[in-house]
């Protein structure tokens, strides 16, 4: 059986893997490490421009340590926008960072104190199984974008979040 759907296979196949295994400690190792990250990343969107997948936007502080971006999930036809942010743990990457929407923090079971979204049950055991190959854009793909997937519908339905253009 496989660790992940065909359809999400797919998306990873277009994810460059990484090859360096160093986090933001080994100073000698890092900025190679985050080479490749960048790398990865740029190939990650324009693959998806090119599908017609355009759904987040990334950058970095200069040590390549703090991240933020926005993503989006279109829900009949509206196109929900968040800001995310996360921070690379000293570990990295043997443990994944976490993913955090400020914005939603509160609205939802499915995310833990600080706006981080949760990851625990399908996400942490396949990073675990393939890191360090795994980086950014792998946790894009599989912690993120499923778990817009889930709880976006689920709080629209349920009148917790209201696309900007319904608000009165």
């Amino acid at each position: 059986m496989s660790e992940v759907p065909d359809d999400v296979q797919v998306k990873l196949n277009r994810i460059p893997l990484m090859h360096v295994n160093a986090g933001p400690r080994d100073k000698t190792n890092w900025p190679n490490r985050l080479k490749e990250e960048y790398t990865s990343l740029i190939q990650f969107i324009q693959s998806n421009q090119e599908s017609g997948d355009d759904w987040f936007t990334i950058e970095s502080n200069d040590l390549g340590t703090k991240w933020n971006g926005t993503c989006s999930y279109v829900h009949e036809h509206l196109t929900y926008e968040f800001k995310f942010q996360f921070e690379i743990p000293v570990s990295y990457p043997v443990t994944p960072f976490d993913i955090e929407i400020p914005e939603l923090e509160g609205k939802t079971v499915k995310m833990y104190h600080g706006g981080k979204i949760c990851l625990t049950d399908h996400f942490k055991p396949v990073w675990a199984k393939n890191q360090p190959r795994y980086g950014i854009g792998h946790a894009l793909a599989l912690g993120l974008s499923p778990w817009l997937a889930t709880e976006i519908p689920f709080l629209i339905e349920h009148k917790v979040i209201t696309h900007s253009s319904l608000k009165r």
